[in-house]
Formats: C-alpha cells, sequence, structure tokens
C-alpha cells in the first residue's frame, strides 16, 4: 500500500502574492481543512482553517502559512505516512515528485484506507479522549475562542438537558464566518499637552486612516451553526466499523456514547489512524 494509491492527485492550491480571502472562499466551498501554497510553481507552505482563525486580521498568506512543510513521495509506503501524521500532529502531507507538488495525503485519506481493512480491534481506551462540552447557546465567538485555546478541532454540543444536540467543528466555524471592515486611525502629532514648548495653535496634528481587514464569527448561538444530525458509536465500536462512518458521513469525529446513550468521549480520526501505525507493512 503506497500514497500513490490514496493521495487526493487535483490538488487545489493558492500562490504567492495571494489574498486570504481566496483561500477562505475555497475552504468554505470545498469543506477541506488546508491547501498547499505555492511560489513560482514551488511547493512553499500550508495555509489552513487553524491559520486563518488564530490570526483573524492578517491578510497575507506568507505570514498566515507554515512554511516548509513535510512531504512525502507518491511511493512513500502509507503506514510510514500514517506514522508522520501521528508523531507530527499535522492533518496533510504534500507529495512532491520530481521537486513538483503531484498530490495531498490527508488524515481522511488514512481513514478511507483504514475503513477497508477489517481492523476488529474495540476503540475504547485506547483510540477515545476525553472531552467537554459546551452549552447550544453559546455564542460563536466564544466558541471559537475556546477551540484555540484548548486545541481541539470540534466541541460537542448539549443542551439544557445535558442531551447530545449537536457536534461544531472548526469547518462549520469556517462556514459561518464573513470578512469585517473597518477602519482604524493612528495619531501622529508632534506635541502633546505636557509639552510646554507646544501652543494649541501651531500644533502638528498628522492622523492617518488605514483599513482593518479580519476574519469575523457573528455574534449567535452554537445551535445555529453546528451539525445537528450527529453519528454516535458505543464504546465498544470496531475501528474500521467507526472509519467507515466516518468516511460515509465526511466527518472528522465521532461522540461516543454509553449504554444510555449518554456522551463519555470523542473519537478524533488523527487518534483513529494509531491503529494504521500499528499495522506492519507487507
Amino acid at each position: 500500500m503506497i500514497v500513490r494509491d490514496y493521495m487526493t492527485a487535483d490538488v487545489v492550491d493558492v500562490e504567492i502574492p495571494g489574498n486570504r480571502d481566496d483561500v477562505l472562499k475555497i475552504l468554505k466551498r470545498t469543506g477541506i481543512s488546508g491547501v498547499p501554497v505555492k511560489k513560482n510553481k514551488k511547493l512553499v507552505g500550508i495555509i489552513t482553517r487553524k491559520d486563518l482563525l488564530r490570526k483573524p486580521e492578517e491578510t497575507q498568506l506568507g505570514l498566515l502559512m507554515t512554511s516548509k512543510p513535510i512531504t512525502v513521495g507518491p511511493d512513500t509506503d502509507i503506514h510510514d505516512a500514517a506514522r508522520l501524521l501521528v508523531e507530527k500532529r499535522i492533518r496533510r502531507l504534500p507529495v512532491v515528485e520530481d521537486n513538483q507538488l503531484v498530490g495531498l495525503l490527508s488524515v481522511a485519506d488514512i481513514v478511507h484506507a483504514l475503513a477497508q481493512l477489517k481492523i476488529k480491534d474495540e476503540i475504547k481506551d485506547t483510540y477515545t479522549s476525553k472531552t467537554f462540552a459546551l452549552w447550544e447557546e453559546t455564542p460563536l465567538p466564544v466558541v471559537g475562542r475556546v477551540m484555540e485555546i484548548s486545541g481541539v478541532d470540534a466541541i460537542p454540543i448539549l443542551d439544557a438537558e445535558n442531551k447530545l444536540q449537536g457536534i461544531i467543528s472548526e469547518r462549520d466555524l469556517i462556514r459561518s464566518s464573513s470578512i469585517e471592515d473597518s477602519v482604524g486611525v493612528s495619531d501622529f502629532s508632534n506635541g502633546t499637552d505636557d509639552d510646554e514648548w507646544t501652543w494649541e495653535s501651531i500644533r502638528d496634528n498628522h492622523t492617518i486612516s488605514f483599513g482593518i481587514s479580519r476574519v469575523q464569527l457573528p455574534n449567535r448561538p452554537v445551535k445555529m451553526a453546528m451539525v445537528k444530525n450527529v453519528v454516535a458509536v458505543p464504546q465498544n465500536a470496531e475501528v474500521s466499523e467507526c472509519a467507515l462512518k466516518m468516511r460515509r458521513a465526511r466527518v472528522d469525529q465521532l461522540p461516543v456514547v454509553n449504554g444510555d446513550k449518554k456522551l463519555v468521549a470523542m473519537l478524533y480520526d488523527r487518534e483513529l489512524i494509531r491503529a494504521f501505525c500499528k499495522e506492519e507493512p507487507e
């Protein structure tokens, strides 16, 4: 099993110099989590949803992107590629051949491979992650800040009776975001009120107005943006079974529930692919 067989060959990318707003449009339209960045047709970086949410006022791709990304070749064994994704805690690997970008291997591609392997290991204890939840009335800007601080990619949403109502992910935040433009003012006055040699009549006042553009989340409750038709799995669900559910539902995570259907943990795709790392290449 090699990277070439599972990578996405038709890769959406952006060029430097470029505009942040164009990247935002691509992420909203396609639902993907990141795109490669090129300069003079050569790969120079990766820009992701996290980059846009963490630096909402930055517009230059060169300052938003992660430069010098880790890459693999199309003939790399997929087990080795999966280990790289896990060890480096990244979600995608650009695939390069003869110094040219020929594809992209993502965590979702590895999940696709997992779904075909019929791995019977149960997810309980080994692949699940402790989680927390937010109330469905929590404002989206607060949700975005909580995601940034906690480092999680998705958060379960509960109602007032502690019942699971939905999931909010970075993808959902990006879809709900907009570009807000405003005007800032800088004052470069030569004198101040404490300057005894500066009279009001001769004080030089130099003010410069400049535009501010930022990625903005609307101040509305998270229940308006969350995914409501949630696919959940029990603690004894099997690895490949969960991978197949993720693949079919096109999600990066699954809530894990107990026998009473109460939320007990989360299963993230990046944790699930650890099962692939345990498999030895033939």
